[in-house]
Formats: C-alpha cells, structure tokens, sequence
C-alpha cells in the first residue's frame, strides 16, 4: 500500500555536472550551468506535481577540495543565478531559503542569499531549500552546539529543533543522480525514514519524466515507520470507519 502518491517533500542530491560536460569535452563549469537550468526545470515540475518542499544539495562542506577554479566558477555562477533568477522565483510563489554554514562565503555570494530569503520571504507555494556549504554532520554538531548553548537537555526532540531544517517536515523521497549510491553527507539525521531512488540519470539531464519515475517508485512503497503492514492496514481501516 502507498500512503501518499506524491511526496510532500523531495530532496535531491544533483550528481553529475562534471561528468555531463566532460561527455561533450566541456569544461566541468558549463556543467554546472545546465545544471542550473535543470533545477529550474524540477522546481517547476515538482510545484506542477503538488509537491510542496524541494530541498536540493547545491554545494556540500567538502566541495571545497575540488580544483580552485571549479570553486570559484561555482561560487560566480551561484551569485549570477541568484541575481537573474530570483525575480522569477518570486512571481511563481517560491519561497528560497539557504541551509548550510554561511561562515567563509564571501560577501557577494552572502548578500545575493540575504537578497533572494528576503525577496521570496511572503511566498508558500513551494519552499526551495539550497543547501550551500552544508554537511549532515555539520548540522547535527551545529544542533547539539545550539541545544547546549540554550541550556536545553539534549533530546531527539530539542536536536530536531534546532537542525537546519526544523521549518519544514522531513523529505519523504530523496533522490540521488549520476548513478551513485550513497547520502555524501546529505542530510543525515532528516532523511532517517525517506524513501531512496538511485537513478543513472546524470543531473542535466534530469527532466519530468524522470521525475515522475521517481514520484511512481515512491507511490509503490510502503512507509511503516517501525510498524508492521498489518498495523498500517488497522490504522487506515479504522480512519476509513470514523
């Protein structure tokens, strides 16, 4: 059985850039700007679906080791896409908000994330959180810190409180590209109990019905949450009585 069709909230981890442009002897960075095309092309696709939370990993805590000039073509092509696209962001109800370590940004890349939170703070159609500079464990020693700090004993409750994430529920499906199976640090403590699609799709190429393969896959599973099938069936059949 499948609780719900459509997960409420997708998280994907956008693999394969790099290798998308070496396949057509590009340079890694024109990757990364289709990829950039491509997450504009889910983000409408994902709000089209009903899914109401899209979180996607845009720079994770160790891309830092990549070569200086892949960083700091990321870094230009991240503020540039900010500035061009934030506008349309706003008029399509998208609310934009950055997770991640914010320390070490330059004052550039910091002030067009400030603008576009700001901008598209009133929207609740679709909540687009851009992980940047982000790490799960990163988040969860960030969340203990914050607990601590407050004085708070340190319970599952108070740490979920206090992640990077608390404003929205956990994904329910997180998808990873490129044809690699593993989180890469990738939400640790939220993706606890989503659902997993590995696809070979490399990220630029990830379009709607690639989307929807996933959605499909999603909707097959059953989501027991600790529980037994015949525990679920009780639940839903004595719902359906009430």
């Amino acid at each position: 059985m499948a609780y719900d069709q459509v997960p409420h909230h997708i998280a994907i981890v956008m693999d394969g850039n790099g290798r998308w442009a070496n396949k057509r002897f590009l340079p890694r960075i024109a990757g990364h700007r289709q990829g950039v095309e491509s997450l504009k092309r889910c983000a409408k696709a994902c709000d089209a679906r009903g899914v109401r939370v899209l979180t996607v990993f845009a720079f994770s805590s160790e891309n830092w080791k990549r070569p200086t000039e892949e960083v700091s073509g990321l870094m230009d092509l991240f503020a540039m896409a900010l500035t061009r696209e934030v506008n349309q962001l706003k008029a399509a109800g998208v609310q934009l908000r950055f997770v991640g370590d914010r320390r070490g940004l330059s004052p550039r890349v910091l002030r067009s994330m400030e603008e576009g939170e700001a901008a598209t703070a009133g929207n609740t159609r679709l909540i687009l959180n851009a992980c940047f500079n982000y790490g799960g464990r990163w988040d969860i020693a960030q969340a203990a810190r914050k607990v601590a700090e407050q004085g708070l004993p340190l319970t599952e409750d108070n740490l979920n409180g206090a992640m990077s994430l608390a404003h929205v529920p956990d994904p329910d499906l997180l998808i990873r590209t490129g044809g690699e199976h593993r989180m890469s640090n990738f939400l640790l403590w939220q993706g606890a109990y989503s659902e997993f699609f590995f696809t070979d799709v490399l990220w630029p190429d990830f379009d709607e019905a690639a989307l929807d393969q996933a959605i499909s896959s999603f909707a097959q599973r059953e989501r027991r949450f600790g529980m037994t099938s015949d525990q679920l069936d009780g639940d839903a059949s004595s719902t359906g009585s009430r």
